[in-house]
């Protein structure tokens, strides 16, 4: 599971395990800026009526949900780049290498 699903899971428990309704508007607010992370959206202004403690954990969330995303294409990106060398021929150079011929 992508790390960013698991983190909206997890604000998602935590907002139904919150002790005060405020606490669970915030981590609900924090999962619904991930998941518009995800979904290349911005709602920001929805929660410009919103108290300022909502609206930093939609953008708390937003922000981060951004910056998982950019770190996953990266990670993919220098994943894709490194050269894959196949397991037979690994063994064989080491094999060598070590007096094994």
């Amino acid at each position: 599971m992508p790390p960013i699903t698991v983190r909206i899971e997890w604000c998602r428990q935590r907002s139904r395990q919150a002790p005060s309704e405020l606490e669970a508007d915030g981590w609900q607010a924090e999962a619904d800026g991930l998941r518009d992370a995800v979904m290349r959206r911005d709602h920001s202004e929805d929660y410009r009526l919103c108290s300022p403690e909502i609206r930093e954990r939609y953008l708390l969330g937003l922000q981060d949900g951004i910056a998982m995303l950019q770190a996953t294409r990266v990670q993919q990106a220098n994943h894709a780049a490194t050269p894959r060398i196949p397991q037979a021929v690994l063994r064989m150079e080491l094999g060598t290498r070590s007096g094994g011929e």
